[in-house]
């Protein structure tokens, strides 16, 4: 069994020694320019074209990270990058979902204890209580009800706060209360006081975080964007939060990576600003988890995390 492994950022050694820990009788390899040699699985994130086209042999492509927009979007850019027939496998869980519960229940308390605005009164030395939110009127709604989006619901129930989700196709979860499809997507914005986005990255949810949806929410309403840039219309948010119809915003994900010195992000007084760190891919679990898919695979199974190329997810 031939593996190819190729991460620009990532350290190779780490993977490859990882991998053939757990499947020593692989042969796993990172891949270099001019490396046509035979292969069965590739593991990537951000993969030069060459690497992929001419590997129609391939049992699976995993890609290092949960999400395959980066990889559809070379595909869609350049086709014939993604050899077809091909399974392209995304991680599912590997810790991530730790982390987006860390990261989700972190912003959502600092806003519902107003404690981002009690750090504005220490910059202006004033001492000033103010008046605390209630759960009754604080609903939270998750755009994005997969694995993610579930997890974070979990913890927010736990924590007696009202939570709603909406997903593209129909989905229930006990205790949240589900909106799906474009025609309910009013609705589900409709109360909510904190919106905490776990969506794809689709063409279908490009620039769903806009004017429209913003208007729908509470008055003075609270944004978390973990999904991913180009689902906000930043120019939306701006005068939204000039307005006050949105109070604040902590944002993880942005249009251009690293975001632009000079974006008004940057030094809005409102606006929280983090680097893209709210899950990373943790490299012990997503190792374990990529193994069990090549079992799986190797024995004839089905593997989790299969991506639907048409859906983007």
């Amino acid at each position: 069994m031939n593996i190819l492994f190729f991460h620009p950022t990532f350290d190779s050694k780490q993977w490859i020694d990882g991998i053939h820990r757990r499947l020593p009788q692989a042969n796993v390899r990172a891949w270099h320019r001019g490396d046509t040699q035979p292969a069965d699985y590739a593991l990537v994130w951000h993969p030069p074209q060459e690497m992929l086209a001419p590997r129609h042999t391939l049992k699976g492509i995993f890609v290092l990270g949960a999400g395959v927009d980066a990889i559809l979007t070379q595909e869609q850019r350049n086709p014939g990058t993604l050899p077809a027939g091909v399974p392209l496998i995304r991680l599912e869980d590997t810790g991530m979902a730790l982390q987006m519960q860390e990261y989700a229940l972190a912003s959502v308390l600092r806003y519902f204890r107003r404690l981002d605005e009690y750090q504005l009164f220490q910059q202006q030395k004033q001492w000033r209580p103010l008046a605390a939110h209630q759960h009754s009127q604080f609903t939270v709604g998750l755009l994005g009800a997969g694995v993610l989006g579930n997890a974070v619901a979990d913890k927010l129930i736990d924590l007696k706060f009202k939570v709603r989700s909406w997903s593209r196709s129909p989905k229930s979860r006990e205790g949240v209360d589900s909106f799906h499809g474009n025609d309910q997507l009013h609705d589900f914005a409709g109360g909510c006081k904190l919106l905490i986005n776990l969506l794809p990255n689709t063409p279908q949810t490009a620039g769903i975080l806009n004017r429209n949806l913003f208007a729908r929410l509470s008055q003075h309403a609270y944004l978390i964007n973990l999904g991913r840039g180009m689902h906000l219309v930043d120019g939306d948010l701006l005068r939204a939060l000039d307005s006050g119809q949105i109070a604040a915003a902590t944002l993880d994900v942005f249009n251009d990576e690293p975001l632009q010195r000079m974006h008004p992000f940057w030094s809005h007084p409102r606006v929280t600003v983090t680097p893209h760190i709210g899950a990373d891919t943790l490299p012990d679990e997503a190792m374990d988890s990529i193994v069990a898919n090549i079992q799986a695979i190797e024995a004839g199974r089905e593997p989790s995390g299969v991506v639907d190329r048409t859906r983007g997810y």
